[in-house]
């Protein structure tokens, strides 16, 4: 199993060498309230409405201090905005009480904060800190219990069992490697099984359509060409 994965893993590094976090961000904030922002929603949207947010609330007193009403309208496009609007003032809050303002760089003192769950923390961590973090999205738990890397439902289960499979150096780029092949190649209802380039190792071959032809036209995103190239087509 643990050969398996580690064997899939580098093989996911040379299908996605640019695999990253895909909402923009400048700073440790930004990124805690893009991600906060995305819950129910797609990165794409989060990222078209985060400039105009930024600027305006470029720290965590700008959050405390906030006008509900007014920061509603800015971040209305993401969708659930008015449970959103709470997690960032309050988030805002907890940060200029308790943090100097700045957000702290431990798993167990992000998820205390409000809106920031531990997915949420382990984005936070990985691509803000560079601390070595898994995030269990919809995405990576759905592939993973796809691979039979484990069976487990719950988040945290999960996260514990990769973890055990995957060195701690990796974690973070799994994540987003994992994200997004589940996003371009392995969808939910139609994988792209007849150019996966996984399919050897993966015991879901089959799920999807396994004519290369008809699972070429599933691929999606701008590594498209790449993907295809990669297995011969």
């Amino acid at each position: 199993m643990t050969r398996r994965a580690r064997r899939m893993n580098r093989i996911l590094a040379v299908a996605f060498p640019g695999a990253h976090c895909e909402l923009d961000f400048t700073t440790p904030l930004e990124l805690a309230v893009a991600t906060i922002l995305s819950a129910q929603c797609t990165d794409e949207r989060v990222n078209m409405t985060t400039p105009a947010l930024f600027a305006k609330y470029p720290d965590a007193r700008a959050y405390a201090e906030a006008n509900r009403a007014e920061l509603e309208e800015y971040i209305r496009p993401t969708g659930f905005f008015r449970n959103k609007t709470s997690s960032l003032i309050g988030l805002g809050q907890a940060l200029v009480e308790r943090f100097d303002g700045e957000l702290p760089h431990t798993l167990d003192e992000l998820v205390q904060l409000p809106g920031i769950g531990r997915k949420t923390a382990n984005v936070i961590l990985g691509n803000a800190f560079g601390v070595p973090g898994i995030t269990v999205d919809t995405h990576f738990g759905r592939l993973v219990r796809r691979w039979a890397w484990t069976t487990e439902e719950d988040p945290v289960k999960v996260e514990r069992a990769i973890g055990e499979l995957i060195e701690r150096k990796e974690w973070t780029m799994l994540s987003h490697r994992v994200i997004f092949h589940g996003r371009r190649v392995c969808h939910a209802r139609k994988p792209a099984c007849g150019v996966c380039i996984l399919a050897k190792d993966c015991p879901s071959f089959g799920v999807g359509p396994t004519d290369p032809e008809t699972a070429a036209k599933l691929v999606k995103g701008p590594e498209t060409e790449h993907l295809l190239e990669l297995v011969g087509r």
